[in-house]
């Protein structure tokens, strides 16, 4: 008997496109101002000691610290240079373990003359109130060596980035204004974002809310009755200014309401 082909399989939809871990590592080290430094406790050998650390990226994503000879994090650091500095979000997150957060590995090294000026120009960009403290003699830069990154996007997104691809990525263009852009959405054009969940997405919601949003498209979290979920949608080109992003959500949400139902 003839074999017949059974029915045909529904085309695959690619995933949107979203950065990398190395370049979501990056933009969240170049938007960050502040972290928690794990340093090797001198006063009990083996022991992590957590301090809250302040800091300016330099232009490869290493951490450039101002630390004063007196703080137990120098002294420990004098001792053993291996260190950790955690960088979370700057913002308020419901969910904590929803946000992404990056691990900077690596050893610290007080800088020399010539390079503590650049690092002096750095700091005070990201940090101007450290003027009142800057010239005191027993503070001094240091940098973090990024030898391994481990970042984390979120639930079910996570890994480890290597030392070259993390200096080689480029923050993302949108780092500055992607809080205020996620911040307006959200207060100000809320159906909108639903309708781009139900349209666009194929997901169902009653609510949707901006959680990020970068170069290549964003990410909403959804509430459909009492479920949560989260859905990336991406833009139909990149973008590189909050201009651009605007113009690619009024496209996208022109065509939304042509594609739904009456």
């Amino acid at each position: 008997m003839p074999e017949h082909a059974g029915p045909a399989a529904p085309p695959v939809t690619p995933a949107p496109p979203e950065p990398g871990h190395a370049e979501r590592a990056r933009t969240l080290v170049y938007v960050g101002r502040r972290g928690a430094l794990a340093t090797l406790s001198r006063r009990r050998p083996g022991h992590p000691f957590g301090s809250v650390m302040p800091y300016a990226g330099d232009e490869r994503g290493r951490p450039l610290l101002l630390i004063s000879a007196m703080a137990m994090h120098t002294q420990n650091l004098e001792a053993d240079p291996r260190a950790s500095l955690l960088v979370t979000p700057l913002g308020s997150e419901a969910d904590p373990l929803a946000a992404a957060r990056v691990t900077l590995m690596g050893e610290a090294a007080r800088l020399g003359d010539d390079a503590a000026a650049a690092a002096r120009a750095r700091y005070l960009g990201r940090h101007p109130d450290a003027a009142a403290w800057v010239d005191f003699a027993d503070f001094s830069f240091w940098r973090l060596e990024v030898a391994e990154v481990y970042f984390v996007g979120g639930f079910a997104a996570m890994g480890w980035v290597t030392k070259a691809d993390y200096a080689a990525a480029r923050p993302d263009p949108l780092a500055e204004a992607a809080a205020d852009i996620a911040e307006h959405m959200n207060r100000d054009h809320r159906d909108a974002l639903v309708l781009l969940a139900r349209v666009v997405a194929r997901q169902p919601a009653d609510e949707a809310t901006m959680v990020a949003v970068d170069r290549l498209g964003f990410t909403l979290r959804l509430r459909a009755g009492d479920h949560m979920s989260s859905a990336r949608i991406g833009f139909p080109r990149e973008v590189a200014t909050a201009e651009d992003t605007r113009a690619v959500l009024v496209e996208m949400l022109r065509q939304a309401r042509g594609r739904a139902p009456a």
